[in-house]
């Protein structure tokens, strides 16, 4: 069940060389558009490429972010929600370089400092934009018809999880595990970054931090912190810090997983989990080597016991050191049930199987983006 090949040029079978690829030609229409406007409006723009770089790595950002990307991978591409999309990513990218353009005040002689080049610029870049989508799927859908495919999404599934109740027992050991090699220097690279990425998060999040232990602090009047015990690297337990979000159980009460508007959730909670701030006191636990930004997600103990009975393979999640995000966290929703965190695993023994840099990196990118877009539970 490993990553199935793909034969050779077809790009239109893997999904992120595509993403790629629609980023590259909104960055040739970028081009393109400046040069025409240079010539019928006589503007300069091409006279300065670092600001019209800079430019369209803004327009590319919110593209990825509001989801104009992504929308390749659908079945179907709804003309009204491309549109809306790159409508979004257009406003925003305007509202930046409208910012950037006042704090750093921007020479007049400079012609994208102008609103009217701005708007200019942007209606026809959104306009080239739409397009090359709609040109883009219709290759995609051609070649998914040649290939024998129907649907990206499925092919994309194939490629990044590993179904547990078909993975021979034999088919991942310990030693199939790249964060077993001792000397591994991405081992090492990983270990650094944890340190240097929690320590800067930490300095910066702790005024946010201190606003949001206040604010859970007089909605029910205890203590902001709460400790959970988790399973960790190899089985061993440890205590994680999170931030308050939930009315405080009974001392007998049944360990159960959380639910969509789950009652149990306070007002200032739900804030909290949506943005995932309730978990930035985890930064400590990373710094005390008991979890790593990246990694499977650890699980409460009680509710492990039963996982590891029903679902096979279970126990190998603990083979890497439990993450704050990870491949599993991103691609799949919160579970809440054995058939989810089934799901999950199939992520997670992915990630146990493919790890290194790069894809931590993806990771990174990816969860960055669920928090802007506030898409926590």
């Amino acid at each position: 069940m490993g990553q199935p090949s793909v034969p050779a040029g077809l790009i239109w079978q893997r999904p992120r060389q595509v993403l790629a690829l629609c980023a590259l030609l909104d960055l040739i229409g970028l081009v393109l558009v400046a040069a025409g406007i240079d010539r019928l409006m006589g503007a300069n723009l091409l006279q300065y490429p670092g600001w019209l770089l800079a430019f369209g790595l803004i327009y590319i950002s919110c593209s990825w972010l509001f989801g104009s990307y992504t929308l390749l991978r659908w079945p179907r591409l709804p003309l009204t929600q491309v549109m809306a999309r790159l409508g979004v990513a257009a406003l925003i990218t305007v509202l930046s370089l409208v910012l950037v353009v006042w704090l750093l005040h921007l020479p007049p002689v400079i012609s994208l400092g102008h609103r009217r080049i701005q708007l200019a610029l942007m209606s026809c870049l959104s306009l080239w934009a739409l397009g090359g989508r709609l040109l883009l799927r219709l290759q995609i859908r051609d070649r998914q018809r040649l290939a024998g495919t129907t649907v990206l999404a499925r092919v994309e599934r194939r490629q990044q999880r590993l179904l547990p109740s078909l993975l021979p027992e034999e088919a991942l050991n310990i030693e199939d595990v790249p964060w077993q090699e001792t000397l591994s220097v991405q081992r090492q690279l990983k270990r650094a970054a944890d340190l240097v990425i929690a320590i800067s998060l930490l300095l910066i999040t702790l005024p946010l931090v201190a606003i949001a232990a206040l604010c859970i602090w007089l909605e029910d009047g205890r203590s902001p912190l709460y400790l959970q015990e988790r399973s960790g690297l190899m089985g061993g337990t440890f205590r994680m810090y999170k931030l308050r979000s939930m009315r405080t159980a009974r001392p007998d009460a049944t360990p159960t997983w959380t639910l969509p508007f789950d009652q149990r959730i306070t007002r200032v909670g739900s804030i909290l989990r949506r943005f995932r701030l309730d978990e930035l006191p985890q930064l400590l636990n990373v710094l005390r080597g008991e979890m790593s930004l990246i990694g499977p997600r650890p699980e409460r103990p009680e509710l492990e016991h039963h996982l590891e009975a029903t679902i096979p393979h279970y126990r190998k999640r603990h083979w890497m050191r439990p993450g704050l995000s990870g491949w599993a966290q991103v691609c799949a929703p919160y579970a809440s049930s054995v058939e989810e965190a089934e799901l999950k695993l199939s992520y997670d023994l992915f990630y146990l199987k493919h790890w290194n840099t790069g894809l931590d990196l993806l990771i990174l990118l990816k969860t960055v983006k669920t928090v802007l877009k506030a898409k926590g539970r």
